[in-house]
């Protein structure tokens, strides 16, 4: 399928949009933003007093080929941040935990790769590729990046997985056996725990993920922009988003996730956890990676 700026394409994509419900975010004055992508300005209402660098994501029911025009970005003070999970590795099919460990894509990884980076060759330019120095990242990034212009991909330390410590390496499953020191450490509700082995606490990861999205977000304003990452760090990026609302479900390999950043109190999410680019590549039903785990 051909996409184009006609006034034919417009018109259908306006009269789309129309339809798409807006979205929620909070900001540090304390107000409420009602974010419709339709119209401007938006309206602010009060709330109660949160934290300042939280926001409530509004999950949308956006199919992904709504963002295939260049009429999708109503607001130029923006960035549009796109935010990738590597493709599978050999570990993810075998429930390892990795952690920090540099495991490479496996051939399902690969081809998941390619899918998402023909995706998102067909969607609104990109003006920079960032991607977690752990090579199932950078080659993700670096396949996005061939279909994408041929954009260098710029490694961020800050973009990795979560630091699992002496977890990491061994069998999910069995790591409560294995480890039982780490592993209790690991599922304690107190999020200030580190792991044995130099692991982070999931106070650490935290601060860690929105401090790179922030930083990396605020260079590009009125640009979009790929990360490419992994699931404890998009993970804590929705418990950053909403502290208070249900799961947020599986992260698959090569799911996509898009964030806008107005100011860096002002935040909304806008697709959370899109995989339609895999319904022929396929993807583990296990979403193995997260808070728990590892991606």
């Amino acid at each position: 399928m051909l996409y184009s700026h006609s006034n034919t394409f417009y018109k259908s994509f306006h009269s789309f949009t129309s339809h798409i419900p807006p979205l929620l975010s909070f900001s540090s004055s304390s107000s409420l933003r009602l974010v419709d992508v339709t119209k401007a300005p938006p309206t602010t209402f009060t709330l109660s007093s949160h934290s300042t660098h939280s926001l409530i994501m509004a999950q949308s029911s956006i199919n992904h080929d709504s963002l295939l025009s260049d009429s999708y970005y109503p607001y130029p003070e923006y960035a549009e941040i796109v935010v990738v999970r590597h493709g599978e590795t050999a570990w993810n099919a075998d429930g390892r935990i990795q952690g920090h460990l540099d495991v490479e894509l496996n051939e399902a990884g690969r081809q998941q790769a390619a899918s998402v980076a023909d995706r998102l060759s067909r969607e609104p330019k990109i003006s920079a590729i960032y991607s977690s120095d752990l090579q199932r990242a950078i080659e993700t990034a670096q396949t996005i990046a061939s279909r994408c212009g041929g954009l260098e991909v710029i490694r961020d330390y800050d973009l990795r997985e979560r630091n699992l410590g002496d977890l990491q390496g061994l069998v999910s499953r069995e790591a409560a056996k294995t480890n039982p020191v780490a592993y209790k450490a690991l599922i304690s509700k107190n999020e200030d725990q580190e792991l044995p082995g130099g692991g982070e606490s999931i106070v650490q990861l935290y601060d860690r993920c929105t401090s790179a999205l922030l930083r990396i977000g605020s260079k590009h304003k009125g640009e979009r922009i790929v990360i490419v990452t992994h699931g404890g760090f998009i993970r804590s990026l929705y418990k950053w988003a909403c502290p208070n609302g249900r799961p947020s479900g599986k992260i698959h390999n090569t799911s996509v996730n898009v964030f806008h950043l107005y100011d860096e109190d002002k935040w909304t999410l806008k697709v959370w956890g899109d995989i339609s680019h895999l319904h022929q590549t396929g993807y583990l039903q296990s979403g193995f990676g997260g808070d728990r785990t590892s991606a």
